[in-house]
């Protein structure tokens, strides 16, 4: 995302994470703003996966898709998610992706988040 507003909420969003954890009221307003910033910037995949995260955290009371692996796809297309992490990480993980769409790998990972989000 090239736009330095929504920069500034990624930090703003990762720094509170790290502060308070998943504050649902707070964390809720701060990720439709930034979904506000994709739509004006037109990224698809950006807009679906926030609107399936902000959704699943208001129905959850927490972020419940686990962090993906680092080799997330495996020869049936399946997608690997590591068990092991917490729910502030892996909402962190998501959310600093968005930061840079140039890199390829980013991209996969918020298709791999996408589709645990709808599975789920």
């Amino acid at each position: 995302m090239e736009n330095q507003k929504a920069i500034k909420l990624i930090d703003k969003i990762i720094k509170n994470l790290d502060k308070t954890g998943i504050n649902t009221d707070v964390l809720i307003d701060d990720i439709k703003e930034l979904r506000t910033y994709a739509l004006e910037a037109q990224i698809p995949l950006v807009v679906k996966v926030l609107r399936l995260a902000y959704e699943h955290i208001e129905e959850n009371k927490s972020f419940l898709i686990p962090i993906l692996d680092d080799e997330p796809i495996e020869e049936d297309g399946a997608i690997e998610a590591n068990e092991g992490s917490s729910p502030v990480e892996s909402l962190k993980y998501l959310i600093a992706l968005i930061k840079n769409l140039n890199n390829k790998g980013n991209v996969a990972d918020l298709k791999g988040y996408r589709d645990l989000l709808n599975s789920f």
